[in-house]
C-alpha cells in the first residue's frame, strides 16, 4: 500500500499557466539565448517562442497538468494569434512531424503530453474575450481560462456562459468537449450558446487553412461548428477562438446577446462525518441524491434552478461533502434548497455539519451550514478558486466518468461503498464527485449538438490523486475496480440505455478502447458519442483527411 495521501496545501495555476505566464509574443528562447521572434509571413504577427530541449521552460511545458504524462517533444511552440497558428501548423505539416494541441488547462489522459508528439502547439497565451460587432457575438479565444472568462462578461456586460466551477480550466477543450457547470440546469451546456468557432485545419493536399464556422444554417462549414459542440479538441484542427451568442437573441445589444447570470445566488455547504454512516445511512444517502435528481431531470422542472455537487470521499477523508447553489432571483429559493436538503438526508438518521475540512476538489467551505447570500460573481470566485485539489500541479491522477438515465442500483451503492472504505486505501484526495444535470440539458435534441447524452438525470467521476510515480499501479488499479464493480451488470462500463448514457469526453479515459476494461463489445467511440459518431467521422474526413490530427480516443475518419 501506498502512503497516505496528503491534504492538498495551497491553490496553485495550473501546469501551463505557471510555465507561459512571462513568454511574450516579441521574445523566443532557443536554448537558454534570448533571439528576437520571427515574424509570420504576410501578416507581419510577431511568431511564437519556440521551445526546444536546453531551454530552461522545456521541462515544465513538456508535462501535462496531470505529472503521469510527459512528453519530448523536439518542441513546444507558442502560439499568438489565429495567423501564428497557420503558421505554426504549416510548419510542422511541411516538416512531417506529429502534433498535439493545448489549451493550457486540465487534461485528463496524455492527448497533449505523450511519447509521440514531436510538436505541441500551446495556444495558453491566446486570452482575449470581446465583443464582436460585426458577428453579434462575444469572441474568446482559445487560451482563456473560464475565470478570467467569466470576470470579463460579467464586467464588460453583465452576460456569462453556462461553463464549469474550476477557474483554471481552459476554454480551449472545456468548450469543445460540451462544458458544463452549476448554471447548466437552468440555461444548459456551453456549446448550447456557440455560434462560431475559428479552426486551422489541414486538407488532403496538405494545405493549412483557417475556417470559420457558424451555426447558421446557410453556413458551408456549419458541419465543423457543429462537432465542436461535444466531440472534444485535437480532432479536427488547431482552435483559435470561439463566439458565444445564446439561441434566439435579438436585437444590437451585446448585454442582450448571451445568459445573464443571477444577481444574487444561495449558497450552502455541508459534511456527512464517515463516523456516523452505516452502510446502511451511506446507501440511503446516495438513494436519495439519485432519486431528487431523477425526480427533477425534466427541462421544466420548478427545481431547475438548482445544482449540486456532492463530493462522495474516501473513509479516509473523514467526511463526504456538498455543495448546493440557488440564484437568489428566484423568490422562492430558499423553500427550493431547503426542500433539496430535507430531501437528500430524509430517512438518513445523520444531522449534516459545517464543513471543517476540503470538500474534496473544492477546499474548505466553513460559514455556509446556514445558507447564504452572496452576489454571483464572489461565489463563483469562491468555489472555482477554492479547489486545490484538481489545480495542483504536482500531482497524478486518474478520472472515470460517467452519465446517468437512472437512480443508483442498491449493486452500484454497495460497489462504491466497499472501495471508499477499504482499510488498505488511506488516501483522503479521493472522491465520486456526482454533479447536478439534466434541466436545460435535456432540452436540446440528441443529434442537435455533438455532445449526444440529453436525457441524464446526474453527471458522475470516480477520481484519485496522489504524488508519486511509484504509486501510478496501485491508484490506477484501484480507479479500474471500482469502476468495473460499479458497472459489473455491463461489461465494466457505462453502455448507453441501461441506466447509464455512456462517458464524458472531457473527462477522457483511454481504457474505454481497451478490451481488458471496456468488456462490454460496445466501442468506446458508442460510449462517448452515441448515434453522432458517424456524422463525426464525416466531418474528420472532410476537414482532417489524412487524420493528421488525432490521439488515443480521437475521431477515425469515415
Amino acid at each position: 500500500m501506498p502512503e497516505k495521501g496528503v491534504q492538498r496545501r495551497s491553490v496553485l495555476f495550473g501546469a501551463a499557466a505557471a510555465a507561459v505566464g512571462g513568454v511574450t509574443a516579441t521574445a523566443a528562447q532557443t536554448g537558454t539565448t534570448a533571439a528576437a521572434a520571427p515574424v509570420v509571413p504576410a501578416t507581419g504577427v510577431p511568431a511564437g517562442a519556440k521551445i526546444r530541449p536546453g531551454d530552461p521552460r522545456y521541462r515544465e511545458l513538456s508535462r501535462g497538468n496531470n505529472q503521469r504524462f510527459v512528453s519530448q517533444p523536439d518542441y513546444i511552440r507558442m502560439i499568438t494569434s489565429a495567423e501564428d497558428a497557420e503558421h505554426a501548423v504549416r510548419e510542422a505539416v511541411q516538416a512531417g512531424k506529429r502534433v498535439s494541441i493545448r489549451g493550457g488547462g486540465h487534461c485528463f489522459s496524455d492527448f497533449v503530453c505523450n511519447p509521440e508528439i514531436e510538436v505541441v502547439l500551446d495556444v495558453s497565451q491566446l486570452t482575449r474575450v470581446y465583443y464582436d460587432q460585426v458577428r453579434r457575438a462575444f469572441a474568446v479565444e482559445a487560451g482563456a481560462r473560464l475565470m478570467n472568462v467569466y470576470e470579463s462578461l460579467f464586467k464588460g456586460w453583465n452576460v456569462t456562459i453556462p461553463g464549469g466551477i474550476c477557474y483554471s480550466v481552459g476554454v480551449g477543450g472545456h468548450i469543445s468537449g460540451g462544458g458544463y457547470g452549476l448554471l447548466s440546469r437552468a440555461h444548459g451546456l456551453t456549446v448550447d450558446h456557440l455560434y462560431a468557432v475559428e479552426v486551422v485545419t489541414v486538407g488532403a493536399n496538405g494545405k493549412v487553412r483557417t475556417v470559420v464556422a457558424t451555426r447558421e444554417p446557410n453556413d458551408p462549414n456549419r458541419d465543423l461548428w457543429w462537432a465542436h459542440t461535444g466531440a472534444g479538441g485535437g480532432n479536427f484542427g488547431v482552435v483559435t477562438k470561439y463566439w458565444f451568442r445564446s439561441p434566439g437573441a435579438k436585437g444590437s445589444n451585446p448585454s442582450d446577446q448571451l445568459i445573464n447570470p443571477p444577481s444574487t445566488v444561495l449558497i450552502s455547504a455541508i459534511e456527512f462525518p464517515w463516523d456516523q454512516l452505516t452502510p446502511a445511512k451511506f446507501h440511503r444517502l446516495l438513494k436519495n441524491f439519485g432519486g431528487w435528481h431523477q425526480r427533477n431531470a425534466s427541462p421544466n422542472s420548478p427545481n431547475v434552478q438548482l445544482s449540486s455537487l456532492f463530493n462522495v470521499s474516501s473513509k479516509a477523508h473523514g467526511s463526504l461533502g456538498m455543495f448546493t447553489q440557488v440564484p437568489n432571483d428566484n423568490p422562492n429559493a430558499r423553500a427550493i434548497l431547503d426542500d433539496y436538503l430535507a430531501a437528500i438526508t430524509k430517512g438518513v438518521g445523520i444531522t449534516a455539519q459545517e464543513v471543517t475540512k476540503p470538500l474534496a476538489e473544492v477546499g474548505v467551505l466553513s460559514g455556509f451550514a446556514e445558507p447564504r447570500e452572496l452576489p454571483w460573481l464572489q461565489a463563483t470566485r469562491l468555489v472555482g478558486t477554492n479547489n486545490p485539489t484538481i489545480t495542483n500541479p504536482t500531482s497524478r491522477g486518474v478520472h472515470k466518468s460517467a452519465y446517468m438515465l437512472k437512480n443508483f442500483t442498491d449493486e452500484q451503492i454497495a460497489a462504491v461503498y466497499k472501495h471508499m472504505t477499504r482499510p488498505d486505501f488511506q488516501n483522503p484526495d479521493t472522491m465520486l464527485v456526482l454533479f447536478s444535470f439534466g434541466g436545460q440539458v435535456n432540452a436540446v435534441k440528441e443529434d442537435a449538438t455533438a455532445n449526444a447524452q440529453r436525457d441524464t438525470i446526474f453527471k458522475m467521476c470516480f477520481q484519485t490523486f496522489w504524488e508519486k510515480e511509484t504509486d501510478d499501479q496501485f491508484y490506477v488499479g484501484w480507479a479500474r475496480d471500482i469502476f468495473s464493480d460499479f458497472f459489473a451488470a455491463t461489461g465494466g462500463v457505462p453502455v448507453p440505455g441501461t441506466g447509464a448514457d455512456g462517458c464524458y469526453i472531457n473527462y477522457p479515459d483511454n481504457d474505454m478502447a481497451d478490451s481488458r476494461h471496456n468488456r462490454s463489445g460496445v466501442p468506446w467511440s458508442t460510449l462517448y458519442f452515441k448515434g453522432n459518431y458517424p456524422r463525426l467521422q464525416q466531418i474528420k474526413r472532410r476537414y482532417d483527411p489524412t487524420n493528421y490530427f488525432r490521439h488515443k480516443l480521437s475521431i477515425e475518419p469515415a
